[in-house]
Order: structure tokens, then C-alpha cells, then sequence
């Protein structure tokens, strides 16, 4: 088995510079800043300079052409090389000179001092309610990317930020792009007018091929090491949870009028994911949510190279159900009779999401999502602790959890930290344990 294999991610620099739509937008005012109509750009700044950080600037300069590139920030040397690869496509739009390119764990502080309108930020899960927060701070508009946060200290940091940037009028718009998706949107406007019925049960599958893996290079130290790798390590990804689920329970949430579940649990384990290489999370989880009114989320993801493929977001109500990434609802009979079936033009959603953040910035109408991106990373820290320790967790334990899985803040780590896990002897890194790894309250 190939244990690099993967398959396209959405973020991916190469493969989105090759796949954009241009579409014009009309400028208005913003609430920060005056923007004359037509005749004014948004500075955008970009905190974390990998694949995804990348693609949201390119669907950011696609979708907006009144945008620039004006400053980038990365924890890591060499990483701002990405630029160019825009400035070929965009030319004059990238606006990036070597005094507005930071790097280092103090870069993200440089970059919100520069004159950026709107920041994006798209770093390693664990630095992103600190990066939120510094940016709502600082008074800037901003993006970021899916999972918002690694812990529950993190979740409610994330809600702090966004009670902060509804009393500065702020916009804060989450990677959660799915509800961005013109079709996902009309579809979920007629399971919420009950064409459906009322929901009974939530099925929510996200099973693909192996996660991504870096190998070490020559020269590294374990903490550059962890951080470049890091999907593999629970304290940077939350795990299959929160690399991927986090997108699937969040529908599942919005389906239920983001009403919060009372209770989950789950099992799950490390199946062809076994060597030094795969860091320590798993390939495989089963979490079931539970919610006050008796209706059931089944929650699975598995990234296990040569199983079956399933990418699905199905609700079963009592006239009917809704087939949600095939925009269609459907009777439960035998030939699922159709119900509707979304006929309008496929658009991009991670496309609309950053249209819908500039347009709120430029008429003046803030979008904060703060709550529903909070509660849904909480979901996916739930999913990964209830298979970590085999028990059910209740949503006031998670939420009330003082425990900092990684370093207490992105200030105090440097490349010479010996990292929250290191490896044994054998490069084993240490893993869970159900009945054994309890949830950690402090």
C-alpha cells in the first residue's frame, strides 16, 4: 500500500490554479473602511501558506475582482515561494513584497499589523482559535478554515472571538463551505419547510482513501516534523473527526436547525494505519449523536486505501427523505419517488464563501458564523473522544472541559519544543486506548 496516496484535496494549490471561474461583483461600502463603487480593492492578508491557504486566495481573487493579495504569513521558511504561482495568474492583483512576507510563529502577529482589509486563515487546526481571535482583535474581517479549534478551550475561544466581532461588525466566515453550496442551500430550505416530514434519523458517511503523509525530512526536529505532518497527530487535527467529519456533522447539525445533540458515543480504531509513518490517529470512526427529542445521528469516516467509497449526507423524515450532496428529496418507497430535485447551475462553494464574506464586507451587513462553526468542531471533539475512550460523552462535559491538548498558546512554541507527544524507541508515537484513555476534564 501506498501510504501517501490520497485523493484531490479542494485547498490544493496546483490543481485549483488550473480551475477557476472569474465572476464580476459590484462594490458597495464597508463598515471599516470607505469603498468607493468600483474604484477600491480589499487587502487581503493570508495567514498559513500550505495547499488550502493557497486555494482560498485563489477562489478569493476569482470570485472578487476588486480583491488583492496584499501580505502572506507562514510558521515556515520557504513556504511563501507559493506566491508566485499566484502573481503568474493574477499579475498586478498580488500586491506581496518581501517587507509583507512573514514567517516564524510570530508571523501571524506581523501580518494583522499590516494595512490588510480581510484575513484568511487556513493553518494546522490547533493554531486556528488563537489566529481567530488575534484577528477579530485587530479589527479585520475574517476566513477560517475548517476545524476551529482542537479542544474545547479552543471551541470557546472561537465563540469569544465571534461575540467580539459582532460588537465590532465584524464578518467572520467559516471553511464549513457546504453551506455556501447553492444547491445544498435550496435543498435545505425545503427539508427546514418540512417537505420531508419531520427528521427521525441522520445519516452521516464520509469513507475514502488513505490521509495524506509526510515524511520526515533530513534535519528536522520533531516539533517541524509534527507540524508539516500534521494531519497525523491528534493534537494539531483532531483526527479523521476533525479532518473531515467536522464538513458531514455540520450538515447534520444545520438539518437540525443547528439545535446542539445532549449526548454521543463511538468506536473506532487504527487498522492499516500502523506504522511509525501514520503518526497516531486512526483510520476508521463510528459515532452516533444523540439529540433531546430522541433522533439519532450515525456519524462514519474511514480512509483506508482499496475499501469502498461512500462521500453521503442522507435524512430520513416522515414523508420522506432528502439526499443532500445530490440536492434531491425523495419518498421512502420503493422506487424513491422523487420528491424535488435542485435544477439550477452548480456553483463553487468555497467560490461563494468567500464571495459572501467580501460582499458583506462591502455592503456593510457583517455574516458571522461563529456559533455553528464552534459547535460543530465541538461535534467532531466529541466523535474523537467518545472513540477514544468508548464511553459516552455529553455535550456539557465537552463543553466544559478545561484540558489543552496541545501548547496553551502558538506563542510559546518553538522549533526546538519537545512536542505533547514524541515517539518511542521503536518511532511509535503513543495512541488511545477505549476503556483505558479516559476524557480529560482538566
Amino acid at each position: 500500500m501506498n501510504k501517501t496516496q490520497t485523493s484531490p484535496h479542494r485547498r490544493d494549490f496546483l490543481k485549483a490554479s488550473g480551475a477557476l471561474m472569474s465572476t464580476v461583483l459590484a462594490a458597495q461600502t464597508m463598515p471599516q473602511r470607505v469603498h468607493a463603487a468600483g474604484s477600491d480593492v480589499l487587502k487581503i492578508g493570508l495567514i498559513g501558506c500550505g495547499g488550502r491557504g493557497y486555494g482560498a486566495v485563489l477562489d478569493a481573487l476569482s470570485i472578487d475582482p476588486q480583491t488583492e493579495l496584499y501580505a502572506v504569513a507562514d510558521v515556515f521558511t520557504g513556504r511563501l515561494q507559493g506566491v508566485a504561482g499566484i502573481r503568474e495568474r493574477f499579475g498586478a492583483r498580488v500586491t506581496v513584497t518581501p517587507e509583507r512576507s512573514f514567517e516564524g510563529f510570530d508571523a501571524y502577529k506581523k501580518l494583522l499589523a499590516a494595512e490588510v482589509d480581510v484575513v484568511l486563515i487556513a493553518a494546522p487546526t490547533y493554531f486556528h482559535p488563537y489566529y481567530l481571535m488575534a484577528s477579530i482583535e485587530a479589527g479585520k474581517h475574517t476566513f477560517c478554515e475548517k476545524t476551529h479549534a482542537v479542544d474545547s478551550p479552543g471551541v470557546r475561544m472561537v465563540l469569544k472571538a465571534a461575540a467580539l466581532a459582532k460588537e465590532k461588525n465584524l464578518s467572520v466566515v467559516s471553511g464549513l463551505a457546504w453551506r455556501y453550496d447553492t444547491g445544498a442551500v435550496e435543498t435545505m430550505k425545503r427539508v427546514h419547510d418540512g417537505e420531508i416530514g419531520e427528521i427521525i434519523s441522520l445519516e452521516e458517511t464520509c469513507n475514502t482513501g488513505g490521509l495524506r503523509c509526510r515524511k520526515r525530512e533530513p534535519g528536522q526536529t520533531e516539533m517541524q516534523y509534527q507540524i508539516n505532518d500534521w494531519y497525523n497527530f491528534t493534537w494539531l487535527s483532531a483526527d479523521l473527526p476533525g479532518l473531515n467529519l467536522v464538513h458531514h456533522v455540520d450538515k447534520a447539525s444545520w438539518a437540525m436547525k443547528d439545535e446542539t445533540p445532549i449526548a454521543c458515543w463511538g468506536m473506532g480504531g487504527r487498522q492499516t494505519r500502523i506504522s511509525p509513518d501514520d503518526g497516531q490517529v486512526w483510520d476508521h470512526h463510528a459515532v452516533i449523536f444523540e439529540y433531546a427529542n430522541g433522533v439519532r445521528l450515525h456519524a462514519y469516516c474511514r480512509q483506508q486505501n482499496g475499501t469502498g467509497a461512500d462521500v453521503s449526507d442522507r435524512y430520513y423524515g416522515t414523508k420522506g427523505m432528502c439526499d443532500l450532496m445530490k440536492y434531491r428529496l425523495n419518498k421512502m418507497d420503493k422506487v424513491r419517488t422523487p420528491i424535488w430535485k435542485f435544477s439550477g447551475q452548480p456553483t463553487s462553494r468555497f467560490q461563494m464563501e468567500q464571495k459572501a464574506l467580501m460582499d458583506s464586507i462591502r455592503t456593510g451587513n457583517p455574516i458571522n458564523n461563529g456559533q455553528y462553526m464552534a459547535h460543530s468542531s465541538l461535534m467532531g471533539i466529541m466523535a474523537m473522544w467518545a472513540c477514544y475512550t468508548g464511553v459516552p460523552l455529553t455535550w456539557n462535559d465537552a463543553m466544559n472541559s478545561e484540558y489543552h491538548i496541545g501548547p496553551p498558546s502558538p506563542d510559546a512554541i518553538t522549533w526546538d519544543m519537545v512536542p505533547p507527544v514524541v515517539p518511542d524507541a521503536d518511532g511509535n508515537y503513543p495512541g488511545f486506548t477505549p476503556g483505558v484513555t479516559k476524557f480529560p476534564m482538566k
